[in-house]
């Protein structure tokens, strides 16, 4: 459709974090109905309730004012971030306890946390698998000469280490690559880095200490990203498509994801160790963003895109900071060990400690999405 780009931003924002909030939710939900404990509140979005109407089970569902996730407010629930309240879990009657999240079996608890970022997960690879099974996994048409090198950039490191026309690259750092796409990979996250790049030459492997050139790159939307470039080309850039049975699409789309959490992984750590701007984080207006722009290239683009933030959403809530779906998990990892809970001081200071560094990251991140917005000159 031939709308405005705003337009598309307007859609996308509220098409994408509607229905993976809603999923991550219902995970949940689903496991703690499963289990007997009894939701109070369902809720797509915080703050003040906008729509909303009470099941015969007693569960309020509800749209409320901030479309920035969502929550179940279970039983035992002192607020929406299922903090317990320590005196009320102690001093509960019977009826109290009945139905109650905190008062169910450590290992329901677990697994009713868990349930969310899995109902994620479980999103990302069944996207992931339909893409290979629809379209076929993609391997190179010519592997031995996709991984040699065809040509030299103007300004190229790698003829400056020593690689020649013809070398077949074999391994970066160790790490042997299949096709071009993983050489790309293996060099892109590593802008500023020497690596060591294998390359075979007359049958030989040798090894050569490449400077991998740092370059700042934008696409066709303004967008600008920071990347590792050695400076070559390959010799073959054609690609065919198998054809993937069920089983073997799966495969694939949790060895792609697993790819996609290690680049997450690496750029966090670049991030804290000042390989990257903290610049390059993004909060709810990037991905406001990022959505519209998806969605104008198509449904494809906006479904990979779909993916791409649930897998993100999952491994957010899986970090164990408290207030978060890995903070809870981390607190009953310590039951489990201590064969009781925490006292109720250490979770009050953690859980308001968590709520705090959540609560500052949101605004950083989101202060940092406003000032590179083009109406404040970037």
């Amino acid at each position: 459709m031939n709308l405005p780009l705003w337009l598309y931003y307007v859609i996308g924002f509220p098409l994408l974090l509607g229905p993976l909030v809603t999923i991550h939710e219902l995970g949940h939900y689903l496991v703690g109905r499963w289990f007997g404990v009894h939701a109070e509140a369902f809720s797509v979005g915080f703050g003040k309730e906008i729509w909303g109407f009470t099941d015969r089970r007693g569960t309020r569902w509800k749209l409320s004012a901030l479309p920035l996730g969502g929550y179940v407010q279970f039983k035992g629930d002192m607020n929406p971030a299922s903090i317990p309240d320590p005196e009320a879990v102690i001093n509960a009657t019977d009826d109290e306890r009945a139905g109650s999240f905190h008062h169910a079996a450590l290992w329901k608890r677990a697994l009713i946390v868990f349930a969310g970022p899995a109902t994620n997960i479980l999103l990302t690879l069944a996207i992931f698998a339909s893409f290979f099974a629809f379209y076929g996994k993609p391997v190179p048409a010519d592997a031995e000469q996709q991984l040699a090198v065809a040509e030299f950039a103007e300004i190229s490191p790698a003829r400056a280490a020593g690689i020649e026309i013809g070398d077949r690259i074999v391994a970066v750092e160790g790490e042997r690559m299949t096709d071009f796409r993983d050489v790309q990979d293996a060099i892109m996250l590593y802008p500023g880095r020497t690596l060591d790049i294998t390359v075979e030459r007359d049958g030989a492997e040798q090894i050569f200490a490449v400077p991998v050139r740092s370059v700042e790159m934008e696409d066709r939307f303004g967008n600008m990203s920071k990347i590792g470039l050695i400076g070559i080309a390959s010799g073959a850039s054609a690609f065919e498509f198998e054809p993937q049975g069920v089983v073997a699409s799966l495969g694939l789309a949790v060895d792609h994801s697993i790819g996609i959490v290690d680049m997450m992984i690496t750029g966090i750590g670049q991030i804290f160790t000042g390989e990257r701007s903290v610049q390059e984080l993004g909060g709810p207006v990037k991905i406001a963003k990022f959505s519209g722009e998806q969605l104008s290239l198509g449904g494809m683009a906006f479904i990979n895109f779909v993916a791409l933030i649930s897998l993100n959403l999952a491994f957010i809530n899986l970090l164990p900071i408290p207030a978060l779906d890995g903070g809870h998990l981390a607190f009953y990892a310590a039951e489990a060990v201590r064969r009781k809970p925490v006292g109720p001081r250490g979770t009050e200071v953690a859980y308001r400690a968590g709520m705090a560094l959540v609560l500052m990251l949101m605004v950083f991140v989101t202060i940092n999405d406003l000032v590179h917005l083009p109406i404040f000159g970037n």
